[in-house]
């Protein structure tokens, strides 16, 4: 993957998309695949929006139940099961426990016939990921951490975890391996429109400041929580804020689904990297999109509810790390504007100007390749063309095309060969695919890229050279942010930031003032303590 903004110069493409989150990802892979000719551009780094800030997961949203979004559910549930077929190194099952309290909000019942039927909505999907029901006795032994005064049992059921971040990467480098355009830092400027009709953009490139003009028979929109700085597409939407908290290490290799005593809502502890990951928040978010923070109110609603449920509470001071993005929801008329956010529904909808542009309206990261599919489709039948969708059942770009328990098991034991441990072995493989053997080539020539780069967190010295080299990265937080989420998996020094910097300035070709300012850069995501 390398950044080319002079690739667009002077071109003119089928479908210009302007916005490098999962839904611009996705449209652009597919649209591709198709045989469209095809740019994208981002005007920061690839999935930096709400992509990079969700809670990590591929799910049907057992929770939608109780707001009877069965068709929601439904769809999001197939697309899970395809992801998992089509991508096993990037979506893989995670199991969640739902303790069963006396007197809680949701009884035994409600919740056995709840999991009940989210298992007949996944019909299609194996017994191993149906739920199962355990006494306090034996869900405690699962859940160790878990107050055990009132505790009358609990459910298992399956869904499935991804690295949302990267799961945006592999999409836009599948996509240009189909020969699409595709360039971060960059920003559409203004539109140009012939006759009433948008037929291209002026598009600037962030690093340089030039400015280029470019056709484009159709655009789109797919910018996400920046629709609500558009006149034209501002009132089609609502934002929410949501916030995570990154925790010490609390559970092995399943989750928890647990209920904020407070109001009702569900929020999540799910292992991430060897650490815990606590969220997410759900409030109204009428600020800047450009500043999207965390207030106290929200560390104390995730530490208040998360403590409700542990035998050892967490404090401020356990707070490894944290993150925020804004949910984008499509503007009902059917729910009141008083409703709380978590009763909106997390459909989609594309919505189309009188100019011919096209924008992406909510949405969720489970379904969001259907939803790209159905962009493409009204982008052809505006182009007149006939292509059915490229992206069903399709191996994803990185996947191993044999047996891939097999080709798991013949990595991990290469990787024990050239002296990666473990964990980190698992997860050169979940975030890399089949490009790991790059990694283990460079770990050949260099066995000390074998080393962790910091000892508690299962990332080697050659993941992080292989991204800085090959994954588009023009910041020091596009690396350490998206591409390794160091900078909120630990709680980096200045002096760390500084040997990491300068470790790869070679590689990104910077000098000593490019790295001070980097360093500063990444001040502003929190990741120096």
């Amino acid at each position: 993957m390398k950044r080319n903004f002079a690739a667009l110069s002077a071109q003119s493409f089928d479908l210009l998309i302007c916005g490098g989150g999962i839904y611009g990802a996705w449209t652009a892979y597919d649209a591709a695949l198709r045989g469209l000719k095809v740019a994208v551009v981002e005007q920061n780094d690839w999935g930096s929006g709400t992509s990079s800030a969700s809670t990590k997961l591929i799910h049907g949203g057992l929770r939608y139940l109780e707001t009877y979004d069965f068709k929601l559910v439904r769809k999001s549930l197939r697309e899970r099961a395809m992801l998992l077929h089509a991508a096993p190194h990037r979506v893989w099952p995670l199991h969640f426990g739902v303790p069963v309290f006396a007197q809680q909000r949701i009884n035994r019942l409600q919740l056995k016939l709840g999991l009940s039927l989210y298992d007949i909505l996944a019909s299609e999907t194996s017994p191993s990921m149906h739920h199962c029901y355990f006494d306090a006795k034996q869900f405690s032994a699962h859940f160790p951490i878990i107050k055990e005064d009132t505790l009358k049992g609990g459910f298992t059921y399956a869904d499935a975890q991804t690295d949302d971040a990267r799961l945006v990467l592999e999409l836009i480098a599948g996509a240009m391996d189909a020969d699409a355009c595709c360039v971060n830092y960059c920003r559409l400027v203004e539109l140009s429109e012939t006759n009433g009709k948008v037929d291209g953009a002026i598009i600037q490139d962030q690093l340089t400041q030039k400015k280029q003009q470019i056709g484009a028979k159709q655009i789109v929109f797919t910018t996400g929580q920046w629709l609500k700085k558009e006149t034209s597409s501002k009132t089609w939407c609502r934002l929410a804020k949501g916030i995570h908290l990154i925790m010490p290490v609390a559970l092995d290799a399943e989750a928890l689904l647990l209920t904020a005593p407070s109001d009702g809502r569900v929020f999540f502890m799910i292992p991430w990297y060897g650490l815990t990951l606590l969220g997410t928040t759900d409030t109204d978010f009428n600020g800047d999109v450009e500043r999207v923070t965390i207030e106290d109110s929200d560390i104390d609603y995730l530490l208040d509810a998360a403590n409700n449920y542990l035998k050892t509470p967490w404090t401020r001071s356990d707070i490894i790390g944290s993150f925020a993005g804004l949910r984008v929801f499509k503007q009902n008329t059917s729910t009141s504007a008083s409703s709380p956010p978590s009763a909106i529904s997390r459909d989609w909808e594309l919505k189309s100007a009188l100019n011919g542009v096209h924008y992406s309206v909510g949405g969720k990261i489970t379904s969001s390749r259907q939803d790209a599919a159905s962009i493409v489709d009204a982008v052809c039948a505006q182009l007149g063309v006939s292509l059915p969708c490229a992206t069903q059942d399709r191996l994803f770009p990185w996947a191993p095309q044999e047996n891939f328990t097999a080709w798991s098991a013949h990595i991990s034991d290469r990787a024990a060969l050239l002296g990666i441990d473990e964990e980190s072995a698992q997860w050169l493989l979940r975030r890399h695919g089949v490009r790991i053997m790059e990694i283990f080539r460079s770990i050949e020539r260099d066995p000390d890229l074998a080393q962790r780069i910091i000892p508690s967190l299962p990332f080697v010295h050659a993941d992080l050279m292989h991204c800085a080299a090959t994954e588009m990265v023009i910041h020091l937080d596009d690396l350490l942010r998206r591409r390794l989420p160091l900078l909120i998996l630990a709680k980096l020094t200045e002096d760390q930031l500084l040997q990491i910097a300068q470790r790869i300035a070679d590689t990104l070709s910077w000098n000593n003032e490019q790295i001070a300012q980097e360093i500063t850069h990444c001040n502003k995501y929190g990741g120096v303590w």
